[in-house]
């Protein structure tokens, strides 16, 4: 489980701030979406839980235990990290990138080999096709399948996802979320997947949480979201959803 308590940063020393008091829990198993637009602080909440940014204040908490307590190597390693960028080295085959994880912890040569073989399995790749590819020889979904390959490489309990298929096409991207929705259940992890994109965000998630400026804003299921939206904001974001997809529907009829 994954708690926050009163947390908030500031990168100018308190006069602004990109997350302003944000309170939430995740809860073991759970996938929580945090939704919101560029600057509202969804990613800033990602990046403090792993501690590549510290908050000025407020509580984080990693089963029970502050994360400042947990040393940094043993933190980030309790979690798998998927991003936008991908990060595949490009000078490494797909097998050494998958692998970076599992030499750092001293698996045998044949131990690697296994994990890796069978992560390209569970992710859709063959591993006699692709093992030996580079990064540059992938289409951006293939890249993209290889960088939770190897978020999942020392078996994490947790995923931090940050918006990992928003530099994807519309059809890569459906696909990778329906693998994440495969992948969820048969592994049972939990997740935090930061996101713009709402519909993305409703096909995801247990939970929803809506960013708005900094402040958490609403949080529950995507049905309560939708149906009970405790202010104006959440209310007009998911009305304007929907005027989209009965536009397009009216388009194509």
């Amino acid at each position: 489980m994954i708690r926050l308590t009163n947390v908030s940063k500031s990168f100018d020393g308190g006069r602004t701030f990109a997350v302003n008091n944000v309170s939430l829990t995740i809860e073991k198993g759970e996938t929580l979406v945090v939704l919101g637009s560029s600057g509202s602080g969804k990613s800033t909440i990602l990046r403090m839980i792993n501690r590549l940014l510290e908050p000025t204040s407020g509580c984080i908490e990693l089963d029970g235990q502050n994360v400042e307590d947990y040393p940094i190597v043993q933190l980030r390693r309790s979690f798998g990290y998927v991003f936008q960028g991908i990060g595949l080295f490009p000078h490494m085959t797909v097998s050494e990138n998958i692998a970076v994880v599992l030499r750092l912890l001293k698996q045998s040569i044949d131990a690697q080999r296994q994990r890796v073989n069978e992560l390209l399995e569970l992710v859709g790749l063959d591993p006699g096709i692709y093992a030996t590819r580079y990064p540059a020889e992938l289409s951006g979904g293939q890249q993209q399948r290889v960088g939770v390959a190897r978020a999942l490489a020392a078996n994490p309990d947790y995923l931090l996802m940050d918006e990992p298929f928003g530099a994807l096409d519309t059809v890569n991207r459906d696909e990778l979320q329906q693998e994440i929705l495969r992948l969820k259940k048969e592994l049972n992890k939990t997740i935090l997947f930061i996101t713009h994109d709402i519909f993305e965000a409703l096909r995801l998630c247990d939970r929803l949480a809506v960013m708005h400026h900094g402040e958490l804003v609403q949080i529950g299921t995507g049905d309560e979201l939708v149906h009970q939206p405790k202010n104006v904001f959440v209310r007009d974001l998911f009305q304007n959803a929907v005027r989209q997809v009965t536009s397009f529907a009216e388009s194509l009829g």
